[in-house]
């Protein structure tokens, strides 16, 4: 009977130790359906992965102000709210409105489009690390922003490993893909484990995001480049010398 009661006793103090460990791993993860759920697992600190199981349409903008990953799963978060003071339905009405705001802290995303905002996200002196496909189409002031709000000390950081690809099919000139806001200094790119420091005011066009990544893939493009302006300088030169030998000769006759 003892030796019974001794196990039924540890039995319970094993299931009061083990259970916190149980819960918390089972939270690590979260799937997430609409814009309720979206927010309330980013307030949730015990889960640091969260998942999209289906496209999302969101009547705020969403802040992130913690470290997480954020699967996309191939899905997309579409603002579909107002803009400005008219409460505009048009989303090159500026409003402020950025689909998603990493707000100092730590993000990564995966496999995701951000759409319908005016612009896709802003790394509010944070930093966000982009997995897969990046979407940031469909916005009305372009992509990306590296901004730095009111108060916050930390430089704003992109990192866009090497399996990355950033899309954008609605840029234009005053679309930029990506861009740093006109007050803000300290910003950066970096492409694999290159890093790019950018100036403020700064616009990268997806082109100019690519031909980063291409300048660090093959070495002996932008050393090519250099030779090329090389000796079109002394191209130049040479044709100014003897375009000014050939005049003066014909002055002199």
């Amino acid at each position: 009977m003892k030796k019974n009661l001794s196990k039924f006793l540890l039995l319970i103090i094993l299931t009061i130790i083990l259970a916190p460990t149980i819960n918390v791993k089972a939270a690590t993860n979260k799937t997430v359906n609409n814009q309720k759920e979206l927010i309330d697992a980013l307030n949730d600190s015990s889960i640091s992965t969260i998942t999209l199981g289906s496209d999302i349409e969101t009547t705020e903008k969403i802040n992130i102000m913690r470290d997480v990953i954020i699967d996309g799963n191939n899905k997309t978060i579409k603002y579909v709210g107002t803009f400005g003071e008219s409460s505009s339905k048009d989303n090159t009405v500026w409003g402020g409105i950025y689909v998603l705001q990493v707000y100092k802290s730590n993000v990564t995303l995966k496999n995701i489009k951000l759409t319908g905002g005016n612009a896709g996200l802003l790394i509010n002196g944070g930093h966000a690390v982009f997995d897969g496909k990046i979407d940031v189409s469909g916005n009305g002031f372009g992509g990306i922003e590296l901004g730095k709000g009111q108060g916050v000390a930390t430089s704003p950081s992109l990192t866009v490993n090497n399996n990355a690809e950033i899309i954008n099919t609605t840029e234009s000139p005053d679309k930029p893909t990506l861009w740093v806001s006109k007050d803000v200094t300290g910003a950066s790119i970096t492409v694999g484990n290159t890093k790019f420091n950018l100036n403020s005011g700064e616009e990268l066009s997806l082109d100019e995001i690519n031909q980063l990544e291409e300048s660090i893939n093959n070495p002996e493009t932008s050393d090519s480049l250099l030779l090329n302006i090389f000796f079109l300088t002394i191209f130049t030169i040479l044709s100014s010398y003897t375009l000014a030998k050939v005049l003066k000769k014909e002055e002199t006759n």
